[in-house]
């Protein structure tokens, strides 16, 4: 299904999972745990998910490459510092922290699934098509990074 690669831009990949994710936990409100929410928790994990994001963001734009996902062979330089010593796609992982945070607000075993569809989608249309284009534009500088950063954490 080539045609859905880099096809939706990633926070709207992200709301849809979190739209999901409340979707479910109101079809299935039976499996809410009223012991896990924590409002002030989940807000927490949303800013910190958010920082992440930003981060990633942020050492992109310092070292003038482009963030913009869906065209990832205009990218002028390969970032290995801040953040992106950790993480490969700082961005995505902030999503997922942020989607971590809502399932802790909306305190639902189901809303799980949100989230295993987040890592899914962005995985296999996202973040699989990005790499073929870093891995032809920066060759073995970009295998190198690859063999060092972990894709999410």
């Amino acid at each position: 299904m080539k045609s859905l690669e880099m096809l939706i831009y990633p926070p709207f990949v992200m709301l849809g999972a979190g739209a999901l994710m409340r979707l479910l936990a109101a079809l299935f409100p039976t499996l809410t745990v009223a012991a896990i929410s924590n409002s002030t928790v989940a807000i927490i994990i949303g800013l910190i998910g958010l920082a992440a994001g930003a981060a990633g963001a942020i050492a992109l734009s310092r070292a003038r490459t482009t963030a913009d996902p869906k065209n990832p062979g205009g990218a002028s330089a390969l970032v290995a510092a801040g953040v992106y010593q950790y993480t490969r796609n700082p961005m995505y992982l902030g999503g997922l922290i942020v989607l971590i945070g809502w399932a802790v607000y909306l305190a639902n075993i189901s809303s799980l699934l949100g989230i295993a569809a987040f890592i899914v989608y962005m995985n296999r249309y996202q973040i699989e098509p990005e790499e073929r284009f870093l891995k032809q534009n920066f060759g073995a500088d970009y295998e190198a990074y690859c063999a060092k950063v972990r894709r999410w954490i």
